[in-house]
């Protein structure tokens, strides 16, 4: 479908077409300087093949919670823009997952766009992800995106977990801790410790559910420690 693939800054959003390829994503200049969060997700998403096939919007729209976007857009805050006979509608990336290969897109609908807030200063993310062999879903991942304040303090915290869940799972208890916090080690473990209390895994090949709520803890903690190391450096 023409006109749905492109990337652009435009009214206080980073905007990608539903059609974009990964590997568009990938090696995009703008991405890799000023959106690293998704820059990191990208770069571990499946392989190469399916990179220079697979699209933003279709890792998105069929709500599985292995894919990785899903945990990056709920980390971010993101929107998604549906389209269909009714017209337009933006939906708020925390109210698209709504179950296991579930969205609130009506069938009668396809989505157009994923919109992501614009790159501001003193802020940064990192995504983390376990996965056995290159391409394989992840057995955990976790997704940062926080903002500084002048004194270093947290600003704003996004958190999402990858596959660990019947969706992508948005950490708010975590989220809320760390609120006006200073970015301390023994604040992020905190935060870490409630994310992993917030995952739902469930027993399979990779793993066991305590070993999986381990990962989730202790990526958070590494997660927040460079996504924090990013937003004091831009």
């Amino acid at each position: 479908i023409e006109g749905l693939s492109y990337i652009k800054e435009e009214k206080g959003w980073l905007k990608l077409g539903s059609m974009t390829r990964q590997s568009t994503v990938d090696k995009s200049a703008l991405i890799r300087e000023k959106y690293p969060l998704l820059a990191d997700t990208v770069s571990v998403l499946s392989d190469p093949i399916v990179r220079n096939r697979g699209t933003v919007g279709g890792n998105i729209a069929n709500g599985d919670p292995g894919n990785d976007y899903p945990a990056t857009m709920l980390a971010y805050g993101a929107e998604v823009v549906a389209v269909g006979p009714k017209g337009e509608r933006v939906i708020p990336i925390t109210a698209f997952f709504i179950g296991l290969y579930e969205s609130a897109l009506a069938s009668t609908e396809i989505l157009t766009e994923v919109r992501i807030p614009a790159s501001k200063p003193h802020t940064g993310g990192a995504y983390l992800k376990l996965e056995r062999k290159v391409g394989d879903f992840a057995t955990a991942a976790v997704a940062a995106q926080v903002e500084l304040d002048t004194n270093g303090k947290f600003k704003s915290v996004g958190l999402g977990l990858t596959n660990v869940g019947l969706t992508a799972i948005k950490a708010t208890a975590a989220e809320d801790f760390l609120q006006g916090k200073e970015a301390s080690d023994d604040n992020i473990k905190q935060a870490a410790k409630l994310a992993s209390e917030a995952s739902q895994p469930i027993a399979d090949v990779r793993g066991s559910e305590e070993y999986k709520r381990s990962l989730v803890k202790t990526y958070t903690v590494r997660a927040l420690h460079k996504a924090v190391e990013r937003a004091k450096g831009n």
